[in-house]
């Protein structure tokens, strides 16, 4: 089973709201595109400092994080990000941590994506192909 990578658009929430109340010119949006790696053994998406930096995020909080192996760190929590994959957006806080954006289970869920291991891609739920739904 190989590593499953798409394309991501990143967005900082509060541009995006300054954007469409006429408050910021639509040219000082900070967006950033990059490959994401998705894990769906991750809840959290997790973002590289570089790209919090550039995106102008503030850390809202330091929040603890449990890897995989039992390792716990502290790590930054952003402020709001829009996350675009496959023409699906949302919205939520990312850790800040390691050299590369990381999507985790919320993200997906929230999308209704499913991680197609076999041929390394996300495919959208089979019950809902046009749309997410929520699940409550």
């Amino acid at each position: 089973m190989g590593a499953v990578r798409v394309k991501v658009k990143l967005t900082n929430a509060i541009d995006q709201e300054l954007v469409s109340r006429g408050l910021l010119n639509p040219n000082l949006l900070r967006v950033y595109e990059a490959e994401a790696l998705i894990d769906s053994g991750a809840v959290r998406t997790a973002l590289p400092a570089d790209v919090v930096e550039q995106l102008g995020l503030r850390i809202r909080s330091q929040e603890i994080a449990k890897y995989a192996d039992g390792r716990q760190e502290t790590v930054g929590l952003t402020e709001l990000v829009i996350i675009e994959i496959e023409g699906r957006e949302t919205i939520e806080a990312a850790m800040v941590l390691d050299d590369m954006v990381l999507i985790g289970q919320t993200v997906l869920e929230t999308l209704d994506l499913l991680v197609d291991c076999k041929n390394q891609r996300l495919v959208p739920n089979p019950e809902n192909p046009e749309i997410p739904v929520l699940r409550v």
